[in-house]
């Protein structure tokens, strides 16, 4: 991708571990490279489709003045979200904080933090067969949305879906849910757990009832085994009621274990006769998207509406 980039910007700040650092202060020499795309500012000569370096450099000027850390480590971090959130059109940047003064007894020439943070696209299913189902879903997508790390919020038609796993128990309604977030694999993780919670999920039977189900399908550039958090969600391909929503989003979602797109392990569970196996949950558009748009109980195929 294009980038902006910003060396050496001296910042005089108070951060360090010995309290004197904080209290009297030092200078900070910053490098920030800000991946955007400039092709339409490249085009039109028009200011309005970059982003102003200029003023990034005063956010980090003011921003490292106006707060104090021990740890340079913790001023990039927190720099590197501030930059993130203010300016749109970043996807992406990597940001170094040297420490030229570093109260170190031997000779060098820099101490510094380099880190890389980003805008990441992700993948969640989303479902309940417990109390207001609808209710239940729409909640969760508001407090999806209403997350200040979390931006670009698409949500799928809600569907009508058979249980899966072989227990007993009351239809589901399912969706699917892109996003970009800022949060890690395991930070997401933690806030769907608590959406769960607050909905009052209860996990004592596998593959049993649930007011809230919320599982990540898919995390860009993220593979895991880790049985807490597998992803690419292991079983999909196996889920009629996943990838259904998900293909009504994301069709072309890449699977980097399989090597199949949403739209080609859809594919797979059709029959030749254009049905599904009977191994899969079925499926039905009953009930609308939280657009509110109406869907038919027909499906025909991925598209790329929402």
């Amino acid at each position: 991708m294009d980038q902006i980039r910003i060396e050496n910007l001296e910042v005089y700040a108070g951060h360090g571990v010995h309290p004197y650092e904080r209290e009297e202060g030092q200078s900070f020499l910053v490098d920030a490279v800000l991946y955007t795309d400039l092709r339409m500012a490249g085009m039109t000569d028009d200011l309005a489709f970059s982003t102003h370096y200029g003023h990034v450099s005063k956010r980090i000027n003011s921003y490292l003045r106006e707060h104090t850390f021990q740890l340079i480590e913790a001023a990039a971090e927190h720099l590197a979200k501030e930059l993130l959130l203010e300016f749109p059109r970043i996807d992406a940047l990597v940001l170094e904080v040297k420490k030229p003064h570093a109260p170190v007894k031997l000779p060098f020439s820099n101490l510094a933090v380099r880190i890389e943070r980003g805008w990441k696209q992700a993948y969640l299913g989303i479902g309940s067969n417990m109390g207001d189902r609808r209710a239940f879903l729409e909640k969760a997508v508001q407090r999806i949305k209403d997350h200040p790390e979390i931006r670009d919020v698409q949500c799928s038609s809600w569907m009508i879906t058979k249980p899966y796993g072989g227990v007993e128990q009351e239809d589901f309604l399912n969706g699917a849910i892109g996003i970009r977030t800022l949060l890690q694999p395991y930070e997401l993780l933690a806030f769907l757990q608590s959406l769960e919670a607050e909905a009052g999920r209860e996990r004592k039977v596998h593959w049993g009832p649930r007011t809230l189900d919320l599982d990540i399908l898919f995390y860009e550039g993220f593979v895991s085994t880790d049985p807490k958090l597998t992803v690419p969600h292991p079983d999909m391909a196996n889920r009629e009621f996943v990838l259904k929503p998900l293909c009504e989003i994301s069709p072309w979602q890449y699977n980097p274990v399989t090597g199949k797109s949403a739209g080609q392990m859809l594919a797979a569970l059709e029959r030749p006769a254009g049905g599904f196996h009977s191994s899969s949950a079925s499926v039905s558009f009953g009930a609308s998207s939280p657009t509110g748009a109406e869907k038919t109980d027909t499906f025909t195929g991925p598209t790329t509406g929402v």
